[in-house]
């Protein structure tokens, strides 16, 4: 069982910047990797960047390679995801899941609005 509570996101103008968080709990939490997902309004929801809690595999989708960055604090059990350069179509719910295989633990999501 893992446990997931996000925090950050918020309301920013486009060009600004944004960081969420992702504090993780849970016995077997270093077996799964932390993955970051969007949703916007009736749309799927859609794969944003991905992590290992060694931090040494990232993965991010095409959408927003170069301006978001996947990090993790394995002290504080934290995932991170700096969002700079923002753009309207960033606007989304996003969430934090912790996978393993076909296993998935989520966050409760977190909203995040660019204004143009």
């Amino acid at each position: 069982q893992v446990q997931l509570v996000q925090s950050g996101g918020g309301l920013v103008q486009a060009g600004g910047s944004l960081r969420l968080s992702c504090a993780a709990s849970g016995r077997t939490l270093s077996t799964y990797n932390m993955v970051w997902f969007r949703q916007a309004p009736g749309k799927d929801r859609d794969f944003v960047a991905h992590i290992n809690w060694s931090g040494g595999s990232t993965y991010y989708a095409d959408s927003v390679k170069g301006r978001f960055t996947i990090s993790t604090d394995n002290a504080k059990n934290t995932v991170y995801l700096q969002m700079n350069s923002l753009k309207p179509e960033d606007t989304a719910a996003y969430y934090c899941a912790a996978r393993k295989g076909n296993e998935f633990y989520w966050g409760q999501g977190t909203q995040v609005t660019v204004s143009s």
